[in-house]
């Protein structure tokens, strides 16, 4: 296979490589940091919090939704005022072994409702009127870089979307997963350096690519068993990943579907089952390798769904939102505030209570030990769920 070809197929077979920009090297401090593996769970198109964590006991639940509200019956009881959507059974045993840290209320002042726009704040952690063009964990990345050995510092399944590793600054592979990455990357021959500029760039690339394919192929044989489709699929090379004794500080996984403005109830069960039993796989597959400890698992997305359910069975844009944080070392329980459902804005949606930078934070200065205020542009209180 030619090398112009080879590329062009990696990337349309949903395999990428991003070099880095010329930068300093990774220091010792940040290998010890970067051992810490953090894995993001986008829940693309907007999870409904209220049917995900259920404020049963507030009355205007169920004022608020008079078909999508879950029967009391059905859900699984945390506290005496929140329960899980029944769907989330596989969470249970998280939460009642302390490992599973539920935080409400997350979003941001001047809340946007589109889409693509609030993805964006997001991931790159800005402001609501303020651009940027690189995401947070790419600026993470470029400020602190992990050290050269390390296989990638980040990695994108089941997408080609970046996100929050977006932009230059951070050495990034996309795939969709690891076996198809390593058998197109075995087709890659790099040749000697040429006299050609443009051409010895080409043959960078590909060594780059064939280098880090190498350190990626773990070939650990789970007796975790993991969920049949293709969320279950990108926890499985999630978990192949963190195998690889060469190093990988970031993983993102996405989970699609949530932006359910007709029909909610019976997809949102169903995306609600396969993230818990993605993550239930993941948390066993991590335990297998003794890596449940030093890992976090987060999960995102751009905004929450309206309170009040609309004429199509479903629910539309919305702004505060609730979200698990799960690992050995998470102190589970509570955090944030109750959605306030006696106090939507003039849009019928929720007030935020935590900026979801202060989530951002916890992960820069409680779990990796990085310079938060550096990466984010400003001071935001990380959120005491870690144990130390």
């Amino acid at each position: 296979m030619k090398r112009r070809d080879f590329l062009q197929f990696a990337a349309t077979a949903g395999s990428a490589f991003l070099l880095p920009v010329a930068r300093a090297q990774g220091t010792p401090g940040a290998a010890h940091a970067y051992r810490k593996l953090l894995v993001l769970i986008e829940l693309k198109g907007a999870n409904d919090g209220l049917n995900t964590v259920v404020p049963y006991t507030q009355p205007r639940y169920t004022e608020l939704r008079s078909r999508l509200a879950l029967p009391r019956d059905t859900l699984l009881k945390i506290t005496d005022r929140e329960a899980l959507h029944p769907s989330l059974e596989p969470l249970v045993s998280l939460w009642d072994n302390k490992e599973l840290a539920i935080v409400q209320g997350l979003g941001y002042p001047s809340p946007n409702l589109s889409h693509f726009r609030s993805i964006e704040i997001w991931e790159t952690a800005s402001r609501s009127d303020e651009y940027l063009d690189s995401g947070w964990l790419a600026r993470s990345f470029s400020t602190t870089p992990a050290p050269r050995d390390f296989a990638a510092e980040g990695v994108v399944v089941g997408s080609n979307e970046m996100g929050p590793l977006s932009g230059a600054g951070a050495r990034v592979i996309a795939l969709a997963n690891t076996e198809q990455f390593l058998r197109n990357a075995r087709l890659a021959n790099p040749a000697a350096d040429p006299r050609n500029a443009a051409l010895k760039h080409i043959l960078a690339v590909e060594q780059e690519i064939v280098h880090a394919a190498g350190k990626l192929n773990a070939q650990y044989a789970f007796k975790t068993e993991f969920p049949r489709s293709a969320f279950g699929n990108q926890v499985r090379t999630a978990a192949q990943l963190a195998a690889n004794k060469s190093g990988v500080a970031a993983i993102r996984l996405t989970l699609g579907g949530f932006d359910t403005h007709a029909n909610q109830l019976g997809t949102h069960a169903n995306l609600l089952k396969e993230l818990a039993e993605g993550l239930r796989a993941l948390r066993a597959a991590l335990v297998e390798l003794n890596r449940w400890d030093d890992t976090l698992v987060m999960t995102y997305a751009e905004f929450g769904r309206r309170p009040r359910e609309n004429q199509s069975g479903g629910t539309d844009h919305g702004t505060a939102n609730v979200h698990f944080v799960t690992g050995g070392r998470v102190k589970g329980g509570l955090y944030g505030e109750p959605p306030a459902l006696d106090r939507l804005d003039g849009n019928g949606n929720l007030p935020f209570a935590v900026d979801f930078r202060a989530l951002y934070a916890t992960v820069l200065d409680r779990w990796w030990g990085l310079d938060a205020a550096r990466v984010l542009a400003g001071r935001h209180a990380p959120i005491d769920l870690l144990k130390s």
